[in-house]
């Protein structure tokens, strides 16, 4: 029996059937799970999302397994989209001293009221907020967008809408947005000692390219590769304010 899926229901009033109608599945399915059964991949992701948990709440053996992959490697999933809502969330509410982003837009992140919400409030409780975003003028955005095959002008846009979406964290002190000239081979998003690291792909948008959990132990873990690229990137960026500016051609070093 799963106890921790069950109880997990029982807390937020969901029924084996409200489980089954909300992912497209038999009830008959969700009773295997209930019974011990452990699901596919996304549909633990999606009954984590539903009851607002981390998957491994609800099957604690999972943890395991993340931990086994390598040193410093806590899960891979095979795309961003397919990443649960609950751990952008619990990565980021987390966070006791630093929060940091390195992306080109990162438009998914504001999506999600909550997380804007997080950022703002680790914020104001004294936690470091560093976020870097593509300068929507520079030639590595609008090459971005031609590699993701959605143009250069929607790539720039993107960018600009994020930077709208930030504004309130904008006058809170611990907060800074520089943007980057930089080609980027992975999007950054870090918590204290932890890590979500987005793979770029040629010709893949970043929502289908993978994202590494890394848990940053030591100097000698794959997370000081990232974090060393983050470092760079930050001293290079420009940092943004509400008011316009001219474009100073300025180009950056890559990660």
């Amino acid at each position: 029996m799963n106890d921790n899926l069950r109880n997990a229901m029982v807390a937020a009033r969901i029924t084996t059937t409200d489980v089954a109608a909300a992912l497209a599945v038999d009830p008959k399915t969700v009773s295997r799970w209930l019974k011990g059964r452990i699901p596919y991949p996304r549909h633990r992701w999606a009954v984590a999302d539903l009851l607002h948990v981390h998957e491994t709440d609800l099957w604690p053996q999972l943890a395991q397994q993340h931990h086994s992959l390598a040193d410093g490697v806590q899960a891979i999933y095979p795309h961003r989209w397919a990443v649960p809502h609950t751990v952008w969330r619990t990565l980021f509410q987390d966070a006791a001293k630093e929060i940091a982003i390195l992306t080109y837009s990162g438009l998914f992140l504001l999506e999600d009221r909550r997380i804007l919400d997080a950022l703002i409030g680790r914020a104001r409780a004294g936690v470091k907020v560093r976020i870097l975003l593509g300068d929507p003028n520079s030639p590595q955005v609008a090459a971005r967008g031609t590699d993701e095959g959605i143009g250069a002008d929607v790539m720039a846009a993107r960018i600009k809408n994020a930077l709208a979406l930030y504004r309130p964290l904008l006058g809170i002190p611990n907060v800074e947005v520089r943007l980057h000239r930089t080609v980027l081979y992975n999007s950054i998003y870090r918590a204290d000692t932890e890590l979500l690291v987005n793979i770029h792909a040629y010709a893949t948008p970043a929502a289908d390219a993978p994202v590494m959990h890394l848990h940053h132990a030591d100097e000698q873990g794959a997370s000081t590769v990232y974090l060393a690229s983050f470092e760079r990137i930050w001293t290079t960026g420009t940092p943004h304010s509400d008011e316009p500016r001219a474009d100073s051609g300025q180009d950056s070093g890559q990660s």
